[in-house]
């Protein structure tokens, strides 16, 4: 599940906001269920900011928005947003990766498949 707010933020207010936001990030990425953030400013744009997470399903997304940690810290910033659609069903992806999808989660002698044993069983 994809995330993504937008934001305008005058020239003048962008090292705060890059504070704040990175502080965020930071709330966000320590809840269940995170994959990965990103804070991003328009080339054409500098006024037009963004803010992407990744979330392993909406259910995480919707707990950590929920969460005390995320109200206090992040709230105030999250609530500036545009107001748009920010949640997105990811269809697919072209990160083409060689690990296996399950390599962050599979441990040493442990493989992928549900019946493979090996000689540490």
């Amino acid at each position: 599940m994809l995330a993504v707010t937008r934001y305008r933020v005058p020239e003048a207010d962008a090292a705060g906001f890059l504070t704040r936001a990175r502080d965020a990030l930071a709330v966000l990425a320590a809840r269940p269920g995170w994959r990965t953030g990103h804070i991003g400013r328009a080339v054409d744009d500098p006024t037009l900011w963004l803010i992407s997470t990744e979330w392993a399903d909406v259910g995480s997304y919707r707990r950590a928005l929920s969460s005390y940690e995320v109200k206090v810290s992040a709230a105030a910033l999250l609530s500036q947003a545009i107001d748009e659609p920010t949640a997105f069903e990811l269809l697919t992806t072209t990160n083409i990766s060689a690990r296996a999808a399950d390599a962050g989660t599979v441990g040493i002698g442990r493989a992928a498949g549900p019946a493979i044993s090996s000689d540490l069983d």
